[in-house]
């Protein structure tokens, strides 16, 4: 037990290390005692008004015949109850808000990346680039989860929940417990690196030859950040149906 829970220090104290991470400079902003990255906040912020301006237009003037844009909200909520529905199943939808949330604040975070000219926004220090470029936005989502599936899975099971730690036998108790803390480093290294890696690439590529090559590769920018939020959002909706479940 001494071992598992050095374990557990060590993996805990390597998400604070995590967040000390640094690509470039950044803007810092001193809020208290704590020192946060300013252009993180602007751009989330940024995108959370996108979203939100967005669903005042979805629900502002509903349609009984549905216009283009109130067809692309409903296929947007269609689509993701269907993911929501497939990973966690006929208890999917108490958690739609949540996955469709992650979902969306993704997918947008990233296309704004690919999209949104931020270098011409010129700050004390630093630049501005996509939320999910910053491993801290990444490393929060995927606790966001981890506190999403263990909620899923108390809700549903009470303290019964951590019987799943040694089954199928206890023997796998050390393994089963790391797995758990596994998941939101995976989750928010996937997501950030991808993104990071993306950003890099079109940003080497237009020093070189700025004009026709580049192109090509932020369209496939586009399609992989679109991707990485699917892949972000069903995981999440993954694992709250397995903590629900009992399944691996």
């Amino acid at each position: 037990m001494s071992v598992l829970s050095s374990c557990s220090i060590n993996t805990i104290t390597g998400f604070f290390d995590i967040s000390g991470v640094e690509v470039g400079q950044h803007f810092y902003w001193q809020i208290g005692g704590f020192r946060v990255h300013g252009q993180v906040l602007i751009t989330s912020w940024i995108v959370i008004a996108i979203l939100l301006s967005s669903a005042t237009i979805a629900v502002r003037n509903p349609q009984t015949i549905p216009n283009d844009g109130q067809n692309f909200f409903e296929y947007v909520l269609e689509f993701i109850r269907d993911v929501s529905k497939t990973q966690i199943g006929e208890e999917y939808r108490p958690w739609v808000p949540f996955v469709g949330t992650l979902f969306l604040f993704i997918f947008v975070s990233n296309w704004s990346g690919a999209l949104l000219p931020w270098k011409i926004i010129q700050l004390p220090h630093g630049e501005l680039a996509a939320p999910t470029n910053d491993i801290n936005t990444t490393v929060a989502l995927a606790l966001l989860t981890s506190v999403a599936y263990f909620y899923a899975g108390l809700t549903k099971k009470g303290l019964g929940y951590f019987s799943k730690y040694i089954q199928p036998t206890p023997i796998l108790l050390p393994i089963n417990i790391l797995e758990d803390f596994t998941k939101p480093l995976s989750l928010s290294f996937r997501l950030f690196g991808n993104i990071l890696a993306d950003e890099l690439v079109v940003v080497v590529l237009v020093s070189l030859v700025p004009l026709v090559v580049p192109i090509p590769v932020m369209f496939l920018g586009l399609f992989t950040s679109g991707i990485q939020a699917l892949i972000f959002a069903t995981l999440a909706a993954a694992y709250i149906g397995e903590s629900m479940e009992g399944h691996h």
